[in-house]
C-alpha cells in the first residue's frame, strides 16, 4: 500500500472510531436482545432467504460489518458445504462477542473496516453487507473493496437503508450517504460491479441490492 493509501486508511479509521465505534461496542453485549436485536434478526433473516436463493452453493461467504456473527450463524447452517464463513467489523467488542458466540470451526471473525479489507483480492463468490453500509465514512472506496474481494461471477449482497423517503436527510449529516437507490447505483458502477437488481424488505425503509461482479 502506498503512503497516502495507508494514510486514508488511518484517517478513514480514526473518523469512524469518533462516530460509531464506541456505541457500537457498548451495544454489544445486548445487541441480540430486545426490539433492536429482534429487529436485527428479521432483517438478518430475510437476507439469508435472499442469499439462500440466489447464491446457494458459495464456497467463501464474507459478512462486512459483520456485528455479533448471527447472520453468518445462520449460514454456516443453511451452507454446510462451504468452506469459510468470515466476518469483519470496526467494534472490537461486536467482533469478541460474535467469536464466543460461533462453534462451527468455519466461522472466523476480524476486527477491521469495509474502506481497507484484509483479504486478497478474489478470495470470496459471496460478500454481504447488512445494516452497515450506511455507516460507512467513504463508501465509495468501502464498494471498490468489495469488488476487489470478490471473485468473477461472484455476488455481493447489500441490505441496508435505501428510499425515497430518505431523501430528506441526504440534505444534512448523511447528505453523502448513497441512501436511495439511485444514489447506489453509480457507486456499484464505479466500483467495476454490474447493474443492481433490487429486493424490498418487509422492514420500513429497507432494501436489498444484489449484484454480481463481471
Amino acid at each position: 500500500m502506498t503512503p497516502e493509501g495507508l494514510l486514508h486508511v488511518v484517517q478513514t479509521w480514526a473518523m469512524a472510531s469518533e462516530r460509531d465505534v464506541e456505541a457500537f461496542d457498548d451495544r454489544a453485549e445486548v445487541y441480540e436482545s430486545g426490539w433492536r436485536g429482534r429487529l436485527h434478526h428479521q432483517i438478518a433473516d430475510e437476507v439469508a432467504a435472499l442469499v439462500v436463493r440466489l447464491a446457494p452453493n458459495p464456497r467463501c461467504v464474507l459478512d462486512v460489518g459483520c456485528g455479533t456473527g448471527y447472520l453468518l450463524r445462520e449460514l454456516a447452517e443453511k451452507f454446510p458445504a462451504a468452506q469459510v464463513l468470515r466476518g469483519i467489523d470496526a467494534a472490537p467488542r461486536m467482533v469478541e462477542v460474535a467469536r464466543a458466540m460461533a462453534s462451527d470451526m468455519r466461522l472466523s471473525f476480524n476486527v477491521g473496516f469495509a474502506e481497507h479489507l484484509p483479504y486478497e483480492s478474489t478470495s470470496f463468490d459471496l460478500v454481504l453487507s447488512t445494516t452497515s453500509f450506511d455507516h460507512s465514512h467513504d463508501q465509495e472506496r468501502g464498494l471498490a473493496e468489495c469488488a476487489r474481494v470478490l471473485e468473477p461471477e461472484g455476488y455481493l449482497v447489500l441490505a441496508d437503508l435505501f428510499s425515497r423517503c430518505l431523501l430528506p436527510t441526504l440534505f444534512g449529516s448523511r447528505r453523502r450517504k448513497a441512501r436511495t437507490r439511485k444514489r447506489l447505483t453509480p457507486l456499484l458502477a464505479g466500483a467495476g460491479l454490474g447493474s443492481p437488481s433490487w429486493h424490498s424488505l418487509r422492514t420500513p425503509l429497507m432494501a436489498a441490492a444484489e449484484v454480481m461482479k463481471p
